[in-house]
């Protein structure tokens, strides 16, 4: 079966790092491992354009939520805490855009 450019087994590497390398230069070159994807290779400014991109996703806690999410927070957990048994009611919290 031939191989499809940018995709290489791990013999291949050991056997073709040279080739291997230099395409992944050029474009991300994958290496599988009993036929299955393993890892992916790039060059370092695709890897810096990724992590750029990571970045922009932020973890917060409760002191740093806005206030209009805090209070749509608030708001659901009070729905929540006020249900009776006949079953949970229906609460959507909404993130400002």
């Amino acid at each position: 079966m031939p191989k499809s450019t940018g995709s290489y087994s791990t013999s291949d590497l050991s056997r073709k790092s040279g080739d291997i390398i230099a395409e992944a230069l050029r474009q991300p070159v994958t290496i599988t491992h009993r036929n299955k994807p393993r890892l992916v290779l790039l060059n370092i400014e695709d890897y810096q354009r990724l992590i750029r991109q990571s970045d922009r996703r932020t973890v917060g806690t409760i002191e740093t939520m806005p206030d209009e999410l805090f209070a749509a927070l608030e708001n659901a957990v009070e729905a929540y805490a006020g249900e009776d048994e006949t079953g949970p009611a229906s609460t959507t919290i909404t993130a400002p855009v």
